[in-house]
């Protein structure tokens, strides 16, 4: 076995191999402290592993394979790198809280699961990890114990429960369809085409992966989730989570094989995704809310590139989909870690500490040149460059402007807590993972096959300057009139269709008596 096999399953197994430890009590104790270490076998192995001879084990007729390609490593190495970071301030800040070594148990299940959808290459071991990072998440959620972390808890446990059982159908039906005993995902992928229930496969497969990334209308379960998790949990389950379900559309939808009719329908629910984040969004005054909001929009438009290029039949989506997906999860996993620190500071030291690097961050969305996100935007130009989609590309970006300022100005609002953990800590994992979501894009840029990065930006200033201009003009009208908007309940659709039951039996009732 080589190096860079062993690291394929040590990505996972060291988790899974410190959540033994915690058998014993001395280890237990200390395990909130050592969470940071155990995502670096993954961050090792998407740097040294990537494109790898695969690593395949036999037992009883079944194949087990790990391998890495170059759009799973990327994902990989981001959430690696955000599981690190976000496991040492959860280290600093709940480490000697009561519960924290079972706050530390439910980290490395999810963790061993989150990572282990990236390295899985059979339909099996994929599926147990998906099940692992989904069912898994519902104990860091829930850790606080209050009435809201439960209920968020709840949801989101059902719709993860939902979401498996349309990836196991979906999964059944891809490996019905291979004309052997495979269970590799490529082989189940390649047999699909000609399998007469394709569509209702691929249907199943929009919908387990959709929930999990967040997309309309299977994306409740993400504005209850984010505001009752801790902040470290909130961080991973928007950057490194819902990665799971874009790394499940990558793998199992043919990108290079071209697929019309399912890229155009995937592309509308992530316009529909980007748009409707944007517009609940606007409304929160909670800047967790408003960051959970975000990442149902941004991941919108990360459905959208997949599925124009699915549509389009354009080369090299699946890098140009995981290199935007990356930017994501390292600047909105940075984001949330800012929320904890912005409580734990005040002062002159906010503004520098904490508010200045979050607004360029924040800017970054919706492309700033200089930013990561500018870079990411590029990346997925030749998929959404051109007419009408470009058009709406341009107004999303707009929309994301707008809403992270108007989480900017939240996070200002943010009272400090007298009882916080000492700020210096939390402040160097902030910083940390800020930087990192500003210099990871530039350094892998070129590598990449998207060209040198100063050309990039130089190409067009103004049509990438544009649409930040122009959300940054709403977002003065929003801090102006936005008090006339009202507020959407967090889980909108999930909490309206609640309020339509109950009127609905009321008027049956109603209608009963009389």
């Amino acid at each position: 076995m080589t190096v860079a096999q062993l690291l394929l399953v040590g990505s996972f197994a060291t988790p899974l191999a410190l959540l033994l430890a915690c058998l014993w009590d001395g280890p237990r104790r200390r395990m909130p402290g050592l969470l940071w270490l155990a995502p670096l076998p993954g961050l090792a192995c998407a740097l040294l592993a990537a494109e790898a001879a695969p690593l395949t084990l036999d037992g009883d007729g079944l194949r087990f394979t790990l391998a890495l390609d170059r759009a799973s490593a990327l994902l990989l190495g981001a959430a690696a790198l955000l599981w690190s970071v976000a496991g040492a301030y959860a280290g600093a800040s709940i480490g000697r809280q009561p519960g924290a070594g079972r706050f530390a148990l439910w980290w490395l299940v999810t963790l061993a699961g989150s990572l282990g959808t990236f390295v899985a290459q059979d339909l099996l071991t994929f599926y147990l990890a998906f099940a692992a990072v989904s069912l898994a998440a519902f104990g860091l959620i829930v850790h606080d114990g209050t009435p809201k972390a439960r209920r968020a808890g709840a949801v989101t446990l059902l719709l993860a429960v939902m979401g498996e059982l349309c990836l196991l159908l979906g999964f059944a039906l891809m490996a019905d369809a291979v004309p052997g005993p495979s269970l590799a995902i490529a082989d189940a992928v390649a047999a699909l085409a000609d399998s007469p229930l394709r569509g209702v496969a691929l249907g199943l497969l929009v919908a387990g992966f959709g929930l999990k990334a967040g997309l309309v209308p299977l994306h409740v379960w993400l504005p209850l989730a984010h505001p009752a998790a801790p902040v470290p949990a909130s961080a991973v389950l928007s950057g490194a989570i819902v990665k799971a379900g874009i790394i499940g559309l990558l793998r199992f939808l043919p990108v290079d094989a071209g697929l019309a009719d399912w890229g155009g329908v995937l592309a509308a629910i992530g316009f529909v995704t980007a748009f409707w984040g944007v517009g609940c969004g606007i409304t929160q005054s909670n800047p967790k809310s408003v960051l959970a909001y975000s990442t149902i929009s941004q991941m919108g438009v990360t459905a959208a590139a997949l599925g124009m290029g699915l549509a389009l039949a354009e080369p090299a989506t699946a890098i140009a989909v995981a290199f935007y997906a990356t930017h994501h999860a390292l600047a909105k996993g940075a984001l949330f870690l800012a929320v904890g620190v912005a409580a734990a500071v005040g002062g002159w030291r906010r503004s520098w500490l904490v508010l200045l690097p979050a607004l360029v961050l924040a800017l970054g969305f919706g492309g700033l040149p200089g930013t990561g996100g500018a870079l990411a935007k590029a990346a997925v130009k030749p998929q959404l460059g051109a007419g009408v989609v470009a058009l709406l590309t341009a107004l999303s970006a707009a929309g994301s402007t707008l809403l992270m300022l108007h989480f900017v100005r939240r996070l200002a609002a943010v009272t400090p807590d007298a009882t916080a953990r000492p700020a210096a800590p939390l402040a160097a994992c902030w910083l940390a993972l800020a930087a990192a979501s500003v210099l990871v894009p530039w350094a892998l840029h070129a590598p990449l096959g998207f060209g040198d990065p100063w050309e990039t930006l130089g190409k067009d200033p103004l049509a990438t300057f544009g649409p930040v201009l122009l959300g940054a003009m709403l977002a003065l009208a929003l801090a102006r009139w936005g008090g006339r908007l009202g507020t959407v309940p967090e889980g909108d659709i999930l909490v309206l269709a609640g309020q339509a039951v109950r009127a609905g039996d009321a008027a049956g009732a109603g209608v009963a008596r009389a």
